[in-house]
């Protein structure tokens, strides 16, 4: 018999204190291995996270809107109902969990265990194990489906919602059914994790003159990242570049679902290959040359902050497929869902201002990247045409950041040259 400490988890490399959005389970409840107790808010996202012990959850340190930093303990689970009162005099006396004194050779497995303690939860994709989401759970029993037999359509086949809808309207339930994994389902608090993700009360409080708001975890994610990137030497290059022929294009298949988000990090990635440079990043030991071209994207939050969703492998991936990515993309970064390599796996920036009217503006490189472009709105103006005449051309003024440690003003302004080329004359290619 044993006491385990839940420790708040690192969820992504740049996390250093993690806040409780809820508590799934309450003191008292029982927990399978591997079951979802605690939503999490890392500096990007919310996240689910499960315990790798079974038992009861027998005091809760860190409540529901508290922050805690990683490694500390937010909770502690007891394998017996009998330990529940042992651990909250534990938590009172401000101890640390261990074993209970037992004289039986028991202790010596708990001891054993213990240096797994810091990783005993994590993030919700764990091999071999079921992993769905706390509402595709609360679905499952009310619609009496067997999470087993699902193939979830979730990042790293977590199972969400709409698997189980699905699978729920087909009226293909089978009925062999394994009897361990249903067991820890009908225990869960399915009401709770999605609530406290609504981040209505942030605009409310910051309405209200004369106070001071805290900042937000994304909030000071983002400080942390634009303060380490001062010490970055950068250099901008801008350039003009007509837009009618990417206008016209997007026109054309914009009915099919295409983004001109899409067709604009299409078009930056396959230019990219050209320019690998663009494309890497400083390290201490020298250049590192990115293998995959991973596009990302700035989107401001709601209730404040910034994620850079990331659209990978983007010169490779057709750009209908691309579009229906970023939208998933997108929604699921608004309800702070994204998986850590959806928003940290980024080889290259766009951030686009473009559609509030902006013409131009200077974007800050982010941590750990090259080169970030900042993409201005497209308007009518009256140029100069070859046979000498005047005319109106859609143009759009883009500005690239990029780190001077590693690359030049000539590998810029050489970028932006065949970007603009492609843009301006073989935007159709973007399709293909």
């Amino acid at each position: 018999m044993s006491i385990h400490e839940v420790f708040m988890p690192a969820l992504s490399s740049t996390m250093t204190e993690g806040k409780i959005v809820s508590w799934v389970k309450s003191p008292g409840d029982k927990v399978e291995k591997g079951e979802t107790v605690v939503v999490v808010e890392s500096d990007k996202a919310d996240m689910d996270v499960e315990t790798f012990h079974e038992g009861f959850l027998a005091h809760i340190i860190v409540e529901a809107g508290e922050t805690a930093p990683v490694g500390s303990a937010i909770a502690f689970i007891a394998e017996t109902e009998a330990e529940i009162e042992q651990a909250k005099s534990l938590a009172n006396s401000g101890g640390v969990a261990t074993t209970t004194s037992s004289p039986e050779p028991i202790p010596a497995t708990a001891t054993a265990a213990t240096p797994a303690l810091a990783s005993q939860n994590g993030s919700n994709h764990k091999e071999g194990r079921l992993v769905a989401s706390p509402r595709a759970r609360k679905l499952a029993k009310e619609l009496k489906v067997d999470l087993t037999t699902l193939q979830g359509s979730g990042p790293h086949g977590r199972i969400v919602a709409e698997d189980v809808e699905a699978l729920s309207n087909k009226g293909k339930q089978p009925a062999t059914a394994p009897v361990a994994p249903p067991a820890p389902l009908p225990t869960n608090a399915p009401v709770a994790p999605p609530a406290p993700r609504t981040p209505a009360p942030a605009p409310v409080v910051a309405a209200v003159p004369g106070q001071i708001v805290p900042l937000t975890t994304f909030q000071n994610a983002v400080v942390r990242n634009m303060v380490a990137t001062i010490s970055v030497p950068v250099f901008r290059v801008g350039y003009t570049i007509t837009t009618d022929g990417l206008d016209k294009l997007y026109k054309q298949i914009k009915s099919k679902g295409v983004t001109m988000t899409a067709l604009l990090a299409k078009a930056v990635a396959v230019t990219l290959q050209k320019h690998p440079l663009l494309n890497a990043s400083y390290s201490d030991q020298g250049i590192v040359y990115h293998s995959d071209i991973n596009i990302s994207v700035a989107v401001a939050m709601d209730d404040g902050g910034l994620i850079t969703p990331v659209l990978q492998n983007a010169d490779a991936v057709d750009i209908y497929s691309l579009s229906r990515t970023w939208k998933s993309l997108v929604e699921r970064a608004r309800a702070k869902q994204l998986q850590p390599q959806e928003y940290n796996s980024g080889t290259f920036t766009l951030s686009n201002l473009g559609m509030f009217g902006v013409d131009k503006f200077d974007a800050i490189l982010p941590p750990g990247q090259g080169s970030i472009l900042a993409i201005g709105a497209s308007r009518p103006q009256v140029v100069a045409t070859p046979d000498g005449l005047f005319g109106v051309r859609q143009q759009m003024q883009v500005n690239i950041t990029s780190d001077h440690r590693i690359i030049y003003g000539a590998h810029a302004a050489a970028f932006l040259q065949d970007l603009a080329k492609l843009i301006e004359t073989n935007p159709q290619s973007l399709t293909m």
